[in-house]
């Protein structure tokens, strides 16, 4: 064998020796700038045929190592539907239903590979519950107010309806979803008026010191966001066809 000695101070015996990680990128960066493989050679100190066998196993990419997966791309289709079915089961649910179809895995594996699809356990947005009549008159009235500048809203009294939870045991279950579904209808949980809560209209109130207070802490400022943002609200409803929005 014989010695050859690198631009870049290493020595490597014969061609069959394994390169160094300067050596390989040196060869990486001097590939990629379109020189030859026998000036390549020369500038890492290595033969001709190492870099033709490095350049060759880089293009054509590493075999993947270990096991190979238990579930074939049809197991893992059928996984995403049951998800998709009903996303707010747990996963020993959706595992027993996994199964029950015919796909041989574990508890484990069901989660990794919910996991691999990009699916998360989150807590679901709440929001209110609307029906086909309620988001039509919905998309009618965000329709009539498209054209409204912000200086027109900001000539509007708002109120709103809020819940006060005197039971915190009514959360419901969370839901698997993937990035960017937060606000999809399959994944949100509806709001109703249930009995383990107070609902309270805005304006009207006998706290008139607690209101007081609290606006106080209330800047000028976030009061003008909130009126700039109407009509990217009213945007949003039209967008979703009445439905439920992010806002």
């Amino acid at each position: 064998m014989v010695s050859q000695s690198s631009s870049v101070g290493y020595t490597i015996m014969g061609k069959t020796a394994d390169l160094t990680v300067v050596q390989k990128m040196t060869i990486d960066t001097l590939h990629k700038e379109g020189k030859t493989q026998k000036v390549i050679a020369k500038e890492a100190g290595c033969s001709q045929s190492s870099v033709s066998k490095h350049i060759n196993r880089e293009a054509k990419g590493r075999k993947e190592c270990g096991r190979k997966k238990c579930t074939s791309n049809r197991d893992n289709h059928t996984l995403e539907r049951i998800v998709k079915q009903n996303p707010f089961k747990n996963v020993g649910e959706i595992h027993k239903e996994w199964t029950a179809a015919g796909v041989s895995a574990s508890r484990t594996t069901t989660h990794r590979c919910m996991q691999d699809m990009g699916f998360s356990c989150r807590i679901p947005c709440v929001k209110p519950l609307f029906n086909n009549r309620q988001r039509q008159k919905r998309l009618a009235w965000a329709k009539d107010k498209k054209d409204w500048t912000a200086a027109e809203w900001s000539k509007v009294m708002f109120s709103d309806e809020s819940k006060f939870s005197i039971f915190f045991g009514n959360q419901g279950p969370r839901v698997w979803r993937k990035r960017g579904e937060a606000h999809n209808p399959r994944c949100l949980r509806s709001s109703v008026k249930f009995p383990q809560s107070v609902m309270v209209c805005g304006v009207k109130s006998s706290q008139v010191k607690t209101i007081r207070a609290t606006w106080a802490l209330i800047t000028p400022e976030q009061c003008h966001r909130l009126i700039d943002s109407m009509p990217r609200r009213v945007a949003a409803v039209i967008q979703a066809k009445g439905a439920p929005t992010k806002y």
